[in-house]
């Protein structure tokens, strides 16, 4: 029953809500860097190498062998090292991204935790502890 119970607390405070948001934002921003690479930067990069395909570059371990009625012998097993490509590119663009946007908000806490900094409004709760802060120096 705890468990449940912690559950509970968990949904309610909103950090279930957060991360569902979260999750919603990262798959829409999966597939827009998804179709960023293979839509516009492959083919780009494919016509400066000599109109090569991605999806088509691989590498033959063993060919596949059929008998005379169509039926296979013997699987075919290649390495696609082109979809490598891809996939590296979309992480590469993925993990850039997050990079700046953890950039951006680190700057952005750091500007709003300067006390000296008075071009970003202090939030309450900053202001108050400063105070309170303050206060008990002043005391001493």
């Amino acid at each position: 029953m705890k468990i449940i119970k912690e559950f509970k607390e968990f949904a309610i405070k909103g950090n279930m809500f957060d991360m569902a948001i979260g999750i919603i934002i990262g798959v829409g921003f999966n597939k827009i860097v998804s179709s960023l690479v293979s839509d516009i930067i492959l083919p780009i990069f494919s016509s400066i190498i000599g109109n090569v395909k991605f999806q088509n570059l691989k590498f033959v371990l063993q060919k596949e062998i059929t008998d005379n009625t169509g039926n296979i012998l013997q699987e075919l097993i290649v390495i696609k090292y082109g979809d490598f490509i891809q996939v590296f590119f979309d992480f590469i663009i993925i993990a850039f991204t997050v990079f700046l946007v953890i950039k951006v908000f680190n700057k952005l806490k750091s500007k709003a935790e300067n006390e000296k900094d008075t071009t970003v409004p202090t939030p309450k709760n900053i202001e108050l502890l400063s105070e309170i802060r303050d206060l008990l120096k002043e005391k001493q």
